[in-house]
């Protein structure tokens, strides 16, 4: 069984730019510190400008794996310039068990 992460948060349409830039420069500090945590399959990070939204959705092997984000400094760090930029996120983080899953492209 994995586990799929998400963690939203929501901003002001006149913050898009601001937050789209922050989510980028993410890359820096959170693609490493991200590969180093056990059981990660994958992350994305993703940004809805006509909505005021960004997403972080993550794919881990097991709940333990996913949880580890909670106390990832890279991560907690980040976290705080973002609220300050305008970021409100919802809590709690939701970690869900796969009971399904579809891959490839549509055909």
């Amino acid at each position: 069984m994995s586990v799929v992460r998400i963690s939203n948060a929501r901003f002001d349409a006149g913050q898009y730019e601001a937050i789209r830039q922050k989510l980028i420069e993410a890359q820096t500090s959170l693609i490493p510190a991200i590969k180093a945590l056990k059981g990660h399959v994958a992350f994305y990070a993703a940004i809805d400008r006509e909505h005021g939204a960004m997403t972080n959705v993550s794919i881990w092997e097991s709940l333990a794996d996913a949880k580890q984000l909670d106390s990832l400094r890279a991560m907690l760090d980040l976290a705080d310039s973002f609220i300050e930029a305008g970021a409100r996120f919802e809590r709690p983080i939701t970690n869900h068990e796969t009971l399904w899953t579809l891959e490839g492209s549509g055909e």
